[in-house]
């Protein structure tokens, strides 16, 4: 895989599963937060894994939720690097079933099953993917203004202080939430 092929998932994906809006993030926040919070606390320990790095993380987690949902395999080891690895599993940590047990639990208790359909899959990945669209848009328009750690310097000044500990955070998006999303 090139490095063209690599960063045509992110419009790839969004013409499956769509986008946020800009002016549109609070509805999702309860989504975004996990995610964003988790990535800084990685940030913080962890600082070469920077917005470049959380850039790339991104497109790793939409490469392996494009598998989930479709079986389709792309080899992304190239790609991959301790502080893009780092960020990855931190993302994966707010949402991810296969990442996260309790996660995996709640989704079980949800659906009732324990056998996950790539359908169900792809309905449950929209919002997850949606905001990860999203972020990687705010990481560019950050990275303009601010240099190659912009995105993670306005997020420890937006929500910072909010963020504590290192334990990660993840978040299930309830039925009615998600409806009222869409």
């Amino acid at each position: 895989m090139q490095l063209y092929q690599f960063e045509k998932i992110y419009s790839q994906i969004e013409k499956e599963f769509g986008k946020i809006r800009k002016g549109e993030e609070e509805f999702y926040s309860m989504l975004l937060f996990p995610m964003e919070g988790n990535a800084l606390k990685i940030h913080r320990e962890f600082p070469l894994s920077n917005s470049r790095r959380l850039r790339e993380a991104i497109a790793l987690v939409l490469f392996t939720i494009k598998e989930r949902c479709t079986g389709e395999k792309a080899d992304t080891g190239k790609f991959r690097n301790e502080d893009n690895e780092k960020l990855e599993k931190a993302l994966l940590m707010a949402f991810d079933p296969y990442t996260n047990v309790e996660v995996m639990e709640l989704l079980r208790q949800k659906t009732k099953t324990d056998e996950l359909t790539q359908e169900m899959l792809k309905k449950y990945y929209k919002l997850p993917v949606m905001c990860l669209l999203r972020i990687k848009d705010s990481i560019d328009s950050w990275e303009k203004r601010s240099g190659s750690n912009g995105y993670f310097d306005f997020i420890e000044s937006y929500m910072g202080s909010q963020i504590k500990g290192t334990e990660m955070n993840y978040t299930m998006m309830n039925q009615e939430v998600q409806e009222a999303c869409h």
